[in-house]
């Protein structure tokens, strides 16, 4: 009876000494010839972003309570794809003048990261080709997609330490990517070779009818599969919009809220709200819309925030200032200088296509209302490393009005304020230094001018 007791308590104390499952994950490594004093982890929608601190050595290790799943470790020059979960305890090691021939993970967990490095690989020789690849015929351009699709098929299949279950949802993540390289084709086609009117064979996007758009479980995973779902329903807003004669953001709001699954239907609404709350012009009906179709208490409180904000930004308002701001000239310029007329801004920068876009029109706008009761004013939102892009671009495309370098690009308090996430973005101030409109027609709209006149500019 003794030993039975013995023998209990043993495995008593055995059974004391078993793993308690951890609820963190640890990230270490060593970057030789580092280019700054820290790195950055964020993941692919940057809803979640981290800075990790580099000692003198270049050596990091960070313990991190984070949602599974994918991340990117970037240093300032290399991205790092990334896997991680509850339990991992990753080491990276690499030069980063040789990134690729040092470059090295271990750990427990690492061997996920090690193929989506793998992968980032193969997709980066597809990403090489620009966009000469969307001038190929349909036939050419499925062809090489196809072929990456196989690549990547193969590779997943192959990997060894991956679980089964991890390798089915990642080969639906790669058909999904597929899709969306189908589905964009037309639109990219007719761009790039300039034809307006282009349209694709009858069955060329026949794969595409056969996608479900309710799982819940490839949408937390699959950043593809989230834009294929987002792209299905922004489709659906379209129709409606021109239906009901509403905007696009409004439209895809009613749209999304009539999506039967609760993690998709919040997550679509959320996306869209973070920036089409700044963009709609009717600020009370977007926010009811939201509210009343919105599920989630977080991201509820989230938009009531940017709705709280906004109402501040609204007609007859004092305008955020800037102050100091660099011009061309090389001296300074703040928003109280410009009082006594009306002051049209334009938040853009060097980078952004649609931006460019608009320069002809802001140019033509400008020299029509020269010498009338109002200011022209261009803020761009450019990194310091690109002061130089943005002085030669003024130059060369002969940008007049106040040309204007903000103080801290994005970070800038104005751009903050306004609650400015993509530009460009237009601003009407009048001549006291009240908000006319925080989201003015672009220059290229004709409603620009029908504002003017409205008020006798």
């Amino acid at each position: 009876m003794k030993k039975i007791w013995i023998l209990l308590a043993v495995l008593s104390l055995f059974s004391c000494k078993k793993e308690v499952k951890k609820d963190y994950s640890v990230v270490s490594g060593k970057i030789t010839d580092k280019l700054s004093d820290s790195i950055t982890l964020y993941n692919s929608g940057r809803t979640y972003t981290k800075t990790i601190t580099l000692k003198n050595d270049g050596s990091f290790v960070d313990t991190l309570k984070i949602e599974e799943g994918h991340y990117w470790l970037n240093d300032g020059e290399n991205k790092i794809p990334l896997y991680i979960k509850n339990g991992d305890d990753v080491q990276i090691k690499y030069n980063v003048n040789s990134f690729e021939k040092t470059f090295k993970i271990t750990g427990k967990g690492s061997k996920i990261s090690e193929y989506l490095s793998q992968k980032h690989k193969i997709e980066q020789k597809i990403i090489a080709k620009g966009t000469a690849v969307y001038l190929l015929n349909e036939n050419n351009y499925e062809a090489v997609f196809h072929k990456e699709k196989d690549k990547l098929i193969t590779l997943i299949t192959n990997f060894k330490g991956i679980s089964q279950s991890f390798k089915d949802r990642e080969k639906r993540n790669i058909e999904y990517a597929y899709f969306n390289y189908i589905n964009r084709y037309q639109r990219y086609h007719e761009h790039y070779a300039k034809l307006p009117d282009f349209k694709v064979s009858e069955h060329f996007l026949d794969d595409l009818k056969d996608i479900i758009y309710s799982d819940e479980g490839d949408f937390k995973f699959s950043k593809a599969y989230r834009t294929l779902v987002t792209n299905f329903y922004s489709e659906q807003a379209s129709v409606l919009a021109k239906k009901d004669s509403i905007s696009e953001s409004l439209a895809f709001l009613k749209v999304s809220s009539d999506i039967p699954t609760k993690i998709i239907k919040n997550n679509l609404l959320f996306n869209d709200a973070k920036y089409g709350i700044t963009y709609t012009e009717n600020l009370e009906e977007y926010y009811k819309s939201f509210m009343e179709a919105s599920t989630n208490k977080k991201q509820k409180e989230e938009i009531t925030k940017s709705y709280n904000k906004l109402k501040a930004l609204s007609e007859g308002q004092p305008s955020p200032k800037f102050k100091n701001y660099e011009n061309y000239n090389g001296e300074t310029t703040s928003l109280e200088d410009l009082k006594g007329k009306y002051v049209y801004i334009d938040v853009w920068a060097t980078w952004c296509g649609p931006c460019k876009a608009e320069i002809p029109f802001l140019k033509t706008i400008e020299k029509k209302y020269h010498n009338k009761n109002i200011t022209f004013v261009s803020i761009s939102v450019d990194k310091v490393k690109d002061h130089n892009k943005w002085l030669k671009m003024v130059k060369e495309k002969e940008m007049k009005g106040y040309q204007l370098f903000a103080d801290n690009n994005w970070n800038s308090d104005f751009v903050k304020n306004y609650l400015i996430f993509g530009i460009p973005r237009f601003i009407l101030i009048d001549p006291k230094g009240n908000i006319v409109n925080s989201n003015a027609p672009r220059p290229s709209d004709d409603r620009l001018e029908q504002l003017f006149k409205s008020l006798k500019i």
